[in-house]
This record gives C-alpha cells, structure tokens and sequence, in this order.
C-alpha cells in the first residue's frame, strides 16, 4: 500500500468520526489506567459493566487499595482472569501510592512497571489520557494493520513500527482508535463487511466479502 491510499483512508476515517474515543468508561486517568488492565481477554462492555459497580465505591488508588484482592474480586468476577487481575491491581495500587505519590506515571517506562501494565495497555493510556501520539496494537489493529495493508507485520511490534512510520503525522493521535472502532464493527475476524466498508476500494484484503442475501 502506497502513501497516498494510506492518507486517504485515514481522511475518511477522520470525516466520519472527527473526534474518536475509547468505549472504554472512565473519567480520570487512573480509572482508565485500571479499566485498560481489566480488558485483557475481555470485552468493553464486559469491564463496563464492573466498572460501573466499582468505581462508585473505589475510584482512586487508596480506595481500591483498600478493598484488598478478596474485597475487589466480587467487582470484578464476570470478567476473564478475575483472581490474576485482582491481584495485579492491588499492588498496582500499591505502587501507585508508594512510589508515585498517588498519580499515575505519565511515562512509558514507570508504567510499564506496574504489575499486569504491558505495551498495550502503556499506549493506551499514554495516548488517551496524556495525548502521547502512540498506537495500541491489540487484535483488532493487528487483523486491519494486515488485513487492509496499512501495516502488514508478524506480530504486534512489527504492526506497531510499521504504523507509527507510515500513519501521517496528523492523524497519529486518532490511529489506534479508527483502527479499533473499524476492526470491531466492519473489519471483523470471521465475517468481514467488505460490501458495508467507506475503505474497501483502498484495501489490499484480495477475498472481500458480497453483501449477504438476506441484505439485499
């Protein structure tokens, strides 16, 4: 894919959805922060939904601290790998409290130290809570970064690099979440909508979908 496809499907992504945003809910940034760590292997709305109880009753460090693992698992147990990421959030809560005097790291580094805190999750953060032009590369992004051929790569660090290089600078900011909204309800993994897709003259995926009988 060429530099000038890329811009143009950047463009259209831009002029349907000027202002993307997580689905995720927050409304701090180390709700976000907690809120991004619950949604490995689980859906948005799955961690909305826990949320929505917890965050009324704990919302900040010391708060969820508090709780303790055994006091924030009834929260959070409809969501995959509940035991793993109560543990995880306690003493990133921990942490929090006792090296970063309450605030959430505003770097890479310092949170990618936080226990259950990857790259992912890093970006995600950096990017939605700080304004850190980067791009959260999670299976979504990495089915359209191949799929499209914005950024066909191996695995998700080949996917990342190839889109921090050929994404154009103005649209960096919003990337991963176009990538996201476009992977999670067009470009889906079993039965992509290619016939429904603002992209699909710029796409380089060769076994695009018709639209289906019952749509006609």
């Amino acid at each position: 894919m060429n530099a000038d496809k890329r811009r143009i499907i950047f463009e259209r992504w831009q002029a349907a959805n000027p202002h993307p945003a997580t689905e995720l809910a927050y409304t701090t940034p180390f709700e976000l922060l907690i809120a991004v760590l619950l949604s490995a292997q689980a859906t948005d709305v799955a961690v909305n939904k826990a949320t929505r109880k917890l965050f009324p009753i704990a919302s900040t460090p010391a708060a969820i601290y508090a709780l303790g693992v055994d006091g924030l698992i009834p929260y959070i147990q409809t969501i995959g790998l509940f035991r793993n990421k109560a543990k995880n959030t306690i003493e990133t809560c921990r942490l929090i409290l006792t090296e970063h005097g309450g605030q959430i790291p505003r770097d890479r580094a310092g949170l990618e130290a936080l226990p259950g805190v990857g790259r992912k999750t890093a970006n995600v953060v950096l990017n939605t809570a700080f304004g850190e032009p980067t791009i959260a590369v999670d299976t979504h992004i990495f089915r359209v970064g191949n799929r499209t051929g914005l950024a066909p790569g191996k695995d998700v660090d080949v996917v990342e690099h190839k889109l921090m290089k050929f994404v154009p600078r103005e649209f960096l900011q919003d990337a991963h979440h176009w990538m996201i909204l476009h992977g999670r309800y067009t470009c889906t993994a079993r039965s992509p909508q290619c016939w429904n897709c603002m992209i699909a003259d710029l796409c380089d995926y060769r076994d695009k979908t018709p639209m289906p009988a019952k749509a006609v």
